[in-house]
């Protein structure tokens, strides 16, 4: 199993990214793939999940709603979080996930692989 996320980078407050996830090695239909963030000195938080194909959903974290986009390609097997109007809170190492159950919550301990992170950094 193996997701690859990148897209990251260093951008002005109001800037837009788009990250990408890019997946392998296990059925992509059926796991559920989340976008966490992870900040000096904070806690890993769930950004944006969509789940699996069968369950048809997606959340969005209360601070990024109306500015992040999560979304999947099933044929390149890559998900998507589209970031804009980015603010200086928003900076923080982006790692993608998979979860096997499919549900797509925004729990980390919920996920079983893990992409290497990216780095998001918005400053002005």
């Amino acid at each position: 199993v193996q997701l690859q996320a990148s897209g990251g980078g260093v951008v002005h407050p109001g800037g837009s990214l788009r990250l990408s996830c890019i997946t392998s090695g296990f059925d992509f239909d059926y796991y559920a793939i989340g976008w966490f963030r992870q900040a000096p000195g904070k806690e890993r938080e769930g950004v944006s999940c969509i789940s699996s194909r069968m369950d048809n959903n997606s959340y969005t974290a209360d601070s990024v709603k109306g500015r992040f986009t999560i979304s999947r390609d099933y044929a390149k097997r890559t998900v998507y979080l589209q970031m804009n109007n980015l603010k200086t809170e928003d900076t923080a190492v982006y790692y993608c996930a998979a979860d096997r159950v499919g549900a797509g919550t925004p729990k980390p301990y919920d996920y079983d692989h893990w992409g290497q992170g990216t780095q998001v950094t918005v400053s002005s």
